[in-house]
């Protein structure tokens, strides 16, 4: 895939800055949508389905970490953030939120596109490991959002969906509770493992034969837990 069929959205209050990373962006080939807030840059995340975000942290309506936490409830879409906090615990939580690189304002235009790079050639890696998954008459389209019983379409609300995303990322691996709840819901919420629970048991009723002996969506006690391939 060449750098002229991505999608970039760019979520940037400064009108300088969103020029500036609009001219960089589509000199190297890419497609740029902008947005100068949280609520439009959620409103576009949803509406073009872009293959990379850029998100300030210092947005006038919303903090950019919660624009990044709304995202990840129904996208897995590489976010890199450009911010002026250059302290290491405000990095640390912005990639624990869902973030997937941190590049500190003045940036190098080089850098920049470096990892915008890097960032999409790991996406485009983990699409073509498990775009599609076969879990016995179920078969969930990840690239898609789309999944189908037989001929019946199946369901699934966004966090359910970005639950079954985050295991089929780690297809066979056991996935800890903790990384899980991280990437689904958030840093703050990695004590709620009642919700997790609750979560895995619906999930189980739309992918399983049989949720109550289940055979894809298995439960590594005391750890997390693991998405196979029935045999």
């Amino acid at each position: 895939m060449t750098d002229a069929m991505f999608r970039v959205l760019v979520v940037e209050d400064d009108a300088h800055i969103r020029a500036v990373l609009r001219t960089l962006l589509e000199s190297a080939g890419y497609r740029v949508e902008l947005a100068e807030n949280a609520a439009r840059g959620l409103i576009e995340a949803r509406s073009h389905r872009p293959d990379a975000v850029l998100v300030d942290l210092g947005l006038p309506d919303r903090d950019g970490q919660q624009l990044i936490r709304d995202i990840r409830q129904f996208s897995p879409v590489p976010i890199l953030v450009l911010s002026a906090r250059s302290a290491e615990q405000q990095k640390i939580a912005a990639l624990d939120g869902g973030a997937d690189d941190y590049v500190t304002k003045p940036f190098e235009a080089g850098e920049l596109l470096a990892r915008l790079r890097a960032a999409l050639r790991r996406s485009v890696r983990k699409a073509d490991q498990s775009e599609v998954l076969k879990l016995g008459r179920l078969t969930v389209d990840l690239a898609r959002r789309e999944a189908m019983h037989g001929s019946e379409p199946v369901h699934f609300t966004p966090l359910e969906f970005r639950l079954l995303e985050v295991l089929a990322r780690n297809l066979g691996l056991v996935v800890t509770q903790e990384q899980v709840i991280r990437e689904v819901w958030g840093p703050e919420r990695l004590d709620d493992t009642r919700r997790l629970r609750s979560y895995i048991k619906m999930l189980r009723q739309k992918i399983e034969a049989e949720p109550a002996r289940p055979r894809v969506l298995l439960t590594e006690v005391g750890v997390g837990y693991r998405l196979v391939m029935p045999a």
